[in-house]
């Protein structure tokens, strides 16, 4: 289960990682190669393989030599998927014995650091001579070619016009060379300007010439944004073929560098489509396309950096991309962007696949890095250029722990399986709980306000209960100059009493209750009316004291030594 295995380590990784697999048996999961090969593409990460033994066929002995071959082809086959994931990403295939591999992998961690760039990259399925060229800038160290294949030779020509071929392992540019089952590495005398090296084989091969350098790129297709603000989003998938398009490079390690050339090389042939530089702001580069190659490509960036030395002049350098990426006719869209999974809670993820070729039946394929239960369609009827529409179920079990994260991918193959496109999504399980205000129970309120309020009191007592299962309540007073306490019920921490008392001339109160999951509630009470109505009756009484005041005058007329009110 290899491939499943890969498919953990590259959602497990950061993006740009080398991965390492060691294996000595075919895939026996090759149903996720187009899963483990969007992954490749989305995070750009490089992929290794040290594969032991070729299923034991060093071990066996034939004594028919045309059997040997011919079973050593149909082994051979049983790793081509390894060959073919490596080259996508610009990683190695590299297969040797069980005694081989502690030197194959001391050899490959030798070579390996974190500021590795590319300078070229090539894969040959055939065993035509060619010749390649690579510029190396001053910021370049630890200059080395990488080659796998059986039966390979090569010449070496440096800048200055020294030329060292592999019959000649102690010539003047290289200085160190080791070799182990089909892999072979070259430490070459580090030389700015521009090299040229031809290759020469019967049989397929693969060159990459790397090196340590703080200069690299990043890059991103972009396609325009449908949001009423426009803009441009970054592609996820594959870019349309065929057509024009966008792409956005960042130059990192560099204040220096200008990007003069950006162009899409087919990684197995010579094809080549040029760009236009639209904008360039600091280390942001906008590129235009005429149209994206229909065949396999890795992006190769080329410019000019400051002469550290001279600080007058600049030289030319070069980087390419280790991952390669293939167009689609194919769109798979998924315009939910929502990224929670509530555990035990089936999620629904609409999705579309678009056509812009021929139509037929479109093989579904989704899967998720966690092993979560997910239902969909398995194919889509789409008519040529035409859209088709459907709907995943995924759904993480109800013990799931939240903040798991889970990486699920959507692909689409077109019939005959000669075009893929995908989606890929990050979810993060979350557990919800139920939004419940806290609630206030008025369990008394007690007034005897009179007509002059400062004589008089007014108080409440109020039951608060915990909206958040019962992890406390905190309880404060927004409005009201009393005096405000609170505690807890016993042995029950999720309900709290609150009492208050006031002067009746701060007739209102207001409670701003939060519970521990920031619930808010918010309770209010007041005695306005009762006073109110005592106002009242003392406004009825003021207006009736004149008569009574006519009749004590008359009293004290009528009776002398009265005194009045």
């Amino acid at each position: 289960m290899s491939l499943s295995g890969l498919q953990l380590a590259l959602t497990g990784a950061s993006p740009g990682s080398e991965i390492f697999v060691f294996t000595d048996a075919p895939a026996k999961d090759v149903y996720l190669k187009q899963t483990v090969i969007a992954l490749i593409e989305q995070t750009k990460s490089v992929v290794n393989f040290m594969i032991t033994n070729v299923l034991g066929l060093r071990r066996r002995r034939q004594s028919d030599d045309n059997q040997q071959q011919q079973q050593y082809r149909m082994l051979t086959s049983d790793f081509q998927l390894y060959n073919e994931l490596a080259e996508v990403s610009g990683g190695q295939a590299i297969q040797v014995t069980k005694s081989e591999l502690l030197r194959a992998t001391s050899i490959v961690r030798e070579s390996t650091s974190a500021s590795q760039v590319t300078l070229l990259q090539a894969v040959r399925d055939t065993g035509n001579a060619e010749n390649f060229t690579f510029t190396v800038d001053e910021t370049v160290k630890n200059l080395t070619v990488y080659i796998t294949g059986k039966s390979v030779t090569f010449t070496l020509i440096s800048p200055s016009g020294v030329h060292q071929d592999s019959t000649n392992m102690t010539g003047s540019l290289i200085t160190a060379s080791q070799s182990v089952g089909n892999f072979q590495t070259l430490q070459l005398n580090t030389q700015v300007g521009l090299w040229e090296i031809k290759m020469v084989s019967p049989n397929p091969y693969t060159l990459k010439v790397v090196g340590v350098s703080p200069i690299g790129f990043l890059f991103n297709f972009l396609e325009v944004s449908k949001s009423p603000r426009g803009g441009s989003n970054i592609v996820d998938g594959r870019p349309r073929a065929g057509v024009n398009a966008s792409m956005m490079v960042t130059i990192s390690g560099s204040d220096s560098a200008i990007v003069r050339e950006v162009t899409l090389v087919e990684s197995l042939g010579s094809g080549m489509v040029n760009s236009t530089i639209e904008t360039q702001s600091g280390r942001n580069i906008l590129i235009r396309f005429d149209k994206i190659p229909s065949a396999r490509f890795a992006v190769l960036v080329k410019g000019q950096i400051s002469n550290a030395s001279t600080k007058a002049s600049s030289v030319p350098f070069q980087r390419q991309s280790s991952t390669t990426i293939r167009s689609s006719n194919v769109t798979v869209t998924v315009t939910d962007k929502n990224s929670v999974l509530v555990p035990g809670t089936p999620r629904l993820l609409p999705f579309s696949v678009t056509t812009s070729g021929a139509g037929g039946n479109f093989i579904i394929q989704v899967t998720n890095d966690q092993g979560f239960s997910l239902t969909f369609p398995s194919s889509l009827s789409l008519e040529a250029g035409g859209s088709a529409y459907g709907i995943v179920t995924i759904t993480a079990p109800p013990d799931t722990t939240s903040g798991t994260s889970v990486t699920l991918t959507i692909g689409a193959e077109a019939p005959g399986g000669a075009d893929t496109n995908y989606a890929v999504l990050r979810l993060t399980v979350q557990t919800t709980e139920t939004v419940t205000q806290p609630v206030c129970l008025l369990l008394s309120l007690l007034s005897n306000c009179s007509y002059n309020c400062s004589l008089s009191m007014w108080e409440l007592s109020v039951q608060v209960t915990d909206g958040f299962n019962g992890t406390g309540i905190d309880v404060r007073l927004t409005k009201g100059s009393g005096i405000l306490n609170t505690s807890l019920t016993s042995g029950n921490v999720s309900t709290t009493l609150v009492s208050y008392r006031a002067s009746c001339c701060s007739p209102d109160v207001e409670l701003l209750v939060v519970d521990q999951a920031s619930n808010v509630g918010i309770c209010s009470y007041t005695v306005r009316n009762n006073v109110t109505a005592t106002s009242a009756q003392v406004s009825v009484a003021s207006f009736s004291a004149k008569a009574v005041q006519s009749f004590l005058l008359c009293l004290s007329i009528w009776i002398p030594g009265l005194t009045l009110p």
